[in-house]
């Protein structure tokens, strides 16, 4: 993997501020975005590892989709040092599929250069899709789509992928299965994870380490040193979940009662 190869978001980070090659598949230092004179953001400091799976809390309206959006280099109006992967994809709530192009089109849409369909077939084989190659979005569930556009972002190669909230829309049983098949991809690909959730249990499920973000900056870093996989009933896991709930403003009492 190429995690240790890393390109500034914005010009003026220089040579001196990135990590020494092969430490870290993220690296942010000092970040603020405002947006009219208010700080969304405010000297945010971050480091991923390679291979590293990190998810992020937070009430709605902290600036997590933000630094998600930024270390996608989707947006650039910020001060500070951001430096990631050349190779990086997202993958949002909504799937964002093109009406009028089938599902492997779909999975190269915005590819550089001409990849040919096998490399769509891949990706699509790799999420369970394969047999849908040939469909049109429209007929599609929820799930399926959810999974195309993890295939799609798949189809990149990338050394970080990022997640916002790519589960949020559906039913509870497709939920459960798409978290599963991103604990598998992750495993067999080896690539850094940044998951953006509002879900404490997913987070626990899924991540190596779970951050809080408050206020425009990470409050909170809890690791998670439990086995894989994971059993939701076992009391660790229960009281990681419950640390991260108080963390958040969420009394567990009240939720037991």
């Amino acid at each position: 993997m190429a995690t240790d190869v890393h390109r500034p978001v914005i010009p003026e980070a220089t040579q001196a501020d990135q990590p020494a090659a092969g430490t870290q598949a993220v690296h942010v230092a000092g970040l603020t975005r405002s947006f009219d004179g208010r700080a969304v953001i405010d000297r945010l400091q971050l480091d991923v590892r390679p291979g590293e799976f990190v998810a992020l809390l937070g009430r709605s309206g902290c600036g997590k989709s933000t630094l998600l959006r930024i270390l996608a280099g989707l947006d650039r109006d910020i001060e500070g040092t951001v430096l990631v992967p050349r190779r990086k994809a997202v993958a949002f709530q909504a799937p964002r599929l093109m009406p009028w192009k089938k599902v492997w089109r779909n999975v190269l849409l915005g590819l550089p250069g001409k990849p040919g369909r096998a490399v769509a077939e891949q990706a699509l084989k790799e999420v369970g899709l394969d047999h849908r190659r040939d469909a049109w979005p429209k007929t599609l569930s929820g799930g399926e789509a959810q999974r195309v556009s993890l295939a799609r972002a798949l189809a990149r190669e990338p050394d970080l992928l990022l997640l916002d909230e790519p589960f949020g829309a559906l039913d509870a049983l497709t939920r459960i299965k798409a978290q599963r098949l991103v604990g598998e991809l992750w495993q067999r690909r080896g690539c850094a994870v940044l998951l953006v959730t509002h879900d404490v249990e997913e987070a626990v499920l899924l991540a190596d380490r779970v951050l809080v973000m408050d206020d425009g900056v990470i409050a909170h870093e809890q690791r998670i040193d439990l086995d894989r996989p994971r059993d939701i009933a076992a009391p660790r896991f229960a009281a990681l979940r419950a640390g991260l709930l108080e963390r958040l403003g969420v009394d567990t009492a009240a939720e037991a009662a």
